[in-house]
């Protein structure tokens, strides 16, 4: 910035970090929410027919996809239940229903409207507006048990929360000594930490199926490099990526298959390994290997996993990925569902405060991960950053078919994820994050934060439904 014409010194500010999307219309027939009923049997073709007034141009475009339907042709939009039509209809003809196959979409917890979200934003790389605010519920399962702080969108501090400030994203990734030791003649004898910053507090991780988009890990590589971010990826794909993407992959591999990738290690920034007995010998060879490597444990969430994160914290892993199932639970021995990953995040977090380990720690927590606002939540809850799987292919088409998945399930991917080009998965993946990233800051401009460190563990900055019901109700509940 230059301050020229004021007679002053020329100042120069840090760039802001900024995402570049791109509009990326879909491949695939997106399903809208409603439906038009038309009764034309009793139609009058009246000159003044609302449906060519429809601002959405909802009949143009659905009639254009039903005569045009074997050529590929997708409608452009849906309509969005302004009962436009329905009342502007001189004969009464016409009527909106919800579409029974929206309906069918996603599952419990992967609901339509979250994929209907994640299309919108990957369509276009923006913030979707729906135009008449939130009309569900303030109550739920999981992440939705949490009213976040919003206090400085009516009481705005003198900076203001709209692109006025520069609200840092990035997070570091690594081990951090609690304190640096000096010798008597100024010599640093702590040992040089290997940290990674990235300008994203989201790792883009590898799908939660094996059996589907194989082939994407070059672009969630290419995706990690375009958003300063890394992407996670076994190791049997890394060592085919080209050169240039390397530093942005985190090979993941088992400890008993290191040895075959020592020099693929020797080329990246971090890896991951998958929770073993053998993790710290493993993690150690890689070191003595590539001595700047952060190594990651990938740990699956379960009861005890604050006991092994703590034991491994303890020893020389201090950077934890953290992975629940695809519904944010932890896994459950019993037929009982697993906690949510807020609540295990909350214990593992404090447990570490406790102990006085969880500066030195960083948490990554996968799993459930669903919108934008539960990147927010989950470091409110004491992650470091959160890792995106699911809405990575969500993305790209993915309905979440239930049951699809199972093991020896062989059905076919509506949306055919498999065959996406690579440039265009890459785009699809860009304008997801870049959504998420303006609603990041749209959340922390109005908590009045600059930071997202800040908000690590911060649950003062959060309203949790079960604490707010436990005391308010307390009294009436007999012991």
């Amino acid at each position: 910035m230059t301050q020229g014409s004021q007679g002053r010194a020329d100042t120069t500010m840090p760039e802001k970090y900024h995402i570049e999307t791109v509009a990326t219309p879909g491949r695939f027939h997106r399903l809208g929410k409603y439906g038009s009923v038309d009764w034309r049997e009793d139609c009058s073709r009246c000159t003044n027919c609302v449906k060519p007034r429809c601002l959405y141009d909802v009949y143009k475009h659905e009639g254009t996809y039903n005569r045009n339907e074997l050529s590929g042709v997708t409608p452009l939009c849906e309509c969005k239940a302004c009962f436009s039509c329905v009342q502007g209809c001189t004969k009464g003809l016409l009527a909106v229903s919800h579409n029974p196959e929206y309906l069918a979409l996603g599952d419990t917890y992967w609901k339509p409207d979250i994929l209907a979200t994640t299309w919108v934003q990957a369509d276009t790389g923006r913030i979707p507006v729906s135009g008449a605010g939130y009309r569900g519920r303030f109550h739920g399962f999981g992440f939705d048990s949490i009213w976040t702080d919003m206090s400085e969108i009516v009481r705005p501090t003198r900076d203001g929360i709209h692109g006025r400030e520069y609200i840092s994203t990035m997070v570091e990734l690594g081990p951090k000594p609690m304190r640096l030791k000096f010798s008597p003649d100024g010599k640093m004898l702590t040992p040089e930490s290997s940290l990674i910053e990235i300008q994203l507090p989201a790792l883009l991780d590898v799908p939660p199926w094996k059996s589907v988009a194989k082939g994407l890990a070059a672009a969630r590589a290419a995706a990690a490099k375009k958003l300063h971010t890394l992407a996670v990826v076994h190791a049997a794909e890394a060592a085919r990526l080209n050169a240039e993407l390397l530093p942005y992959v985190v090979p993941l591999l088992k400890a008993e298959t290191c040895g075959k990738y020592l020099e693929l290690l020797g080329k990246v920034k971090m890896a991951e390994f998958f929770d073993s007995a053998e993790l710290a010998d493993a993690a150690a060879r890689a070191k003595a290997a590539a001595p700047q490597l952060v190594v990651a444990a990938r740990i699956e969430l379960q009861p005890g996993s604050v006991e092994r994160v703590v034991e491994l914290a303890r020893g020389s892993v201090k950077v934890f990925h953290l992975c629940a199932d695809m519904h944010g639970c932890e896994k459950s021995d019993g037929a009982a569902q697993g906690r949510h990953i807020k609540d295990v995040l909350r214990e593992i977090h404090g447990r570490l405060v406790k102990d006085g380990l969880r500066d030195e720690v960083t948490l990554i927590v996968t799993g459930g991960i669903a919108l934008a606002e539960h990147t927010a939540k989950a470091i409110i809850c004491g992650a470091d950053l959160v890792g995106v799987d699911l809405p990575l292919l969500v993305a790209l088409g993915c309905r979440v078919c239930r049951g699809a998945h199972t093991e020896g399930n062989k059905r076919h991917c509506p949306a055919d994820i498999e065959s996406a080009d690579a440039a265009y998965a890459t785009q699809r993946m860009v304008n997801l994050m870049g959504a998420w990233h303006s609603q990041l800051l749209e959340v922390l401009g109005a908590m009045g934060i600059r930071e997202i460190r800040r908000l690590r563990g911060e649950v003062g900055r959060a309203i949790f439904m079960e604490d707010i019901e436990r005391e308010a109700f307390s009294d009436l509940i007999r012991k």
